[in-house]
């Protein structure tokens, strides 16, 4: 093998740094994004927020404060001279990212950048930074204002350190009894239990129960009033399984009640809370935030980016201008002079990426509305299916790239808020030839359930056989599957009386 020289010509695509944060900042979510600026605004001074021309008063600190960086760092300018913006220095920078205008002169659309909000009212930063009260703080929170022996206050203490979130002891009293004897001499099972009734009175009442049918019990005496007390009481008590189970018929012999009876009961069951935790121990709300908007004017239904999503930036004009009196000064200094000059850079790439990012999803989610237009005149069940690969042939971008842009990106609807993901759906073939989307389906299934007879709900494979007289072929497992997506129980759980 002989080794030789050769020349290749060719083209590839480099990922440079602007690309790569372009890219990066086209798939954070808007609350991420809202992050990612407030993290740019801390670490490049050239970078600022567009406060306009109102006089806001919470403000003013920052305003101090970005003078006294200003005054700082023209401490090696020399201020006596009036600083005026050329292009000596711009030949690192380019063409279309000149200092001598504003963003919004170079890039005309700014409907994406939205006003700043206002800072008139107070916040409370402690309030909203507070961990969440959970069940358990909230027991002994009342236990401490609740009077009973050190005994007593020992064993309640145990018991709730066993409560789980939805209210219920992680194990039972007579285990629970057997761990305690240690740490208490003399201790009786019954002195668990009196303790344990105590603690069930406790908002939320039924906490520190050991199985549904002991909370709803406790919860049922709050109705001893009731004409129905007695038989509500006798069915929780003994009869619960057969009311989980639908039995109606069984539960109206063994009762001995009649149907109009057995539904006032079962409607006052109804309104007990069968995991009482779930008031207390609630999870940390995730708040969404809608990137774009669809509404319906003259008859014509128009997208809009939301102006609300993201705090307005821009440069800061008088650090740029400083560059060019550093220019005319030989005292500047030269790595004072580099600093600014590429955080200037920075700044507009940062700009450039989110205009960029806000132009794309604003172009996806244009196309997205106009593909599904029916969906937005007629609902769900108009739907049509759609791929990646039919809005990226439309806007002329990769798959990957609508991708990124639909992902934790939500519009906002007249019929609720939608992650752009959810207009993505595949298709079954129907018998005429054509194709209709899962999520209408799924819409159909919905519709037929509501509608079905209360005692006798349909079936999964009768739900398939209306689908199929509509034209639609579906299996009877893709039903279940499409029915469990939109948290349906199956028929037997859904019976109910009339």
């Amino acid at each position: 093998m002989k080794q030789s020289l050769q020349l290749k010509i060719g083209q590839q695509l480099t990922m440079t740094p602007q690309l790569q944060q372009a890219i990066r900042l086209l798939q954070l979510s808007t609350v991420d994004l809202q992050q990612e600026i407030q993290e740019f605004l801390e670490s490049n001074p050239l970078l600022e927020i567009d406060e306009g021309d109102s006089d806001n008063i919470a403000n003013t600190d920052i305003a101090q404060e970005k003078d006294n960086e200003k005054a700082d760092t023209a401490d090696f300018l020399d201020t006596s001279e009036n600083l005026t913006i050329d292009s000596e220095w711009t030949e690192s920078i380019p063409e279309e990212l000149s200092i001598d205008s504003s963003w919004d002169d170079t890039y005309q659309n700014s409907a994406a950048i939205a006003d700043l909000p206002s800072h008139n009212t107070e916040f409370d930063f402690e309030g909203h930074n507070a961990p969440a009260e959970n069940l358990q703080d909230h027991l002994i929170w009342q236990l401490n204002l609740t009077p009973l022996s050190d005994r007593d206050i020992a064993i309640a203490y145990s018991l709730i350190e066993c409560v789980q979130p939805d209210g219920y002891l992680s194990m039972s009293i007579d285990s629970l009894w057997q761990n305690l004897q240690d740490e208490l001499e003399d201790l009786e099972e019954d002195e668990v239990i009196a303790v344990q009734h105590r603690l069930q009175r406790f908002d939320p009442v039924g906490t520190c129960s050991t199985d549904l049918r002991e909370c709803l019990l406790v919860q049922v005496e709050a109705y001893k009033e009731h004409p129905l007390y007695k038989q509500t009481h006798n069915l929780i008590d003994n009869y619960l399984g057969l009311l989980g189970s639908k039995d109606f018929a069984q539960l109206c012999r063994k009762t001995k009640l009649k149907q109009d009876a057995l539904k006032d009961v079962v409607n006052l069951i109804q309104q007990l809370n069968p995991k009482p935790g779930n008031i207390i121990d609630q999870n940390e709300t995730d708040y969404i935030v809608p990137d774009v908007s669809v509404k319906k004017r003259n008859g014509v239904w128009q997208v809009e980016l939301n102006n609300d999503a993201l705090p307005p930036v821009r440069i800061n004009e008088t650090y740029s201008a400083m560059v060019t009196g550093a220019n005319k000064n030989s005292n500047a200094k030269n790595d004072d002079i580099n600093y600014i000059k590429n955080s200037l850079q920075e700044a507009k790439w940062f700009l450039k990426s989110l205009q960029s990012r806000n132009e794309t999803l604003l172009k996806v989610a244009s196309c997205i509305v106009e593909k599904q237009l029916d969906f937005f005149e007629q609902g769900e069940e108009a739907m049509k299916p759609m791929i990646l690969h039919d809005v990226a042939e439309e806007v002329n971008m990769h798959e990957s790239t609508i991708s990124r842009v639909t992902t934790q990106k939500y519009m906002h609807t007249p019929t609720g808020i939608f992650e752009l993901k959810y207009f993505f759906s595949s298709h079954v073939n129907t018998a005429s030839g054509g194709e209709c989307s899962s999520t209408a389906i799924r819409a159909m299934i919905k519709k037929l359930i509501a509608e079905e007879p209360a005692k006798k709900p349909l079936s999964d494979n009768k739900l398939s056989s209306i689908l199929a007289d509509q034209g639609i072929q579906v299996a009877r497992r893709t039903v279940a599957k499409y029915r469990e997506a939109i948290n349906i129980p199956p028929s037997n759980e859904r019976k109910r009386l009339i």
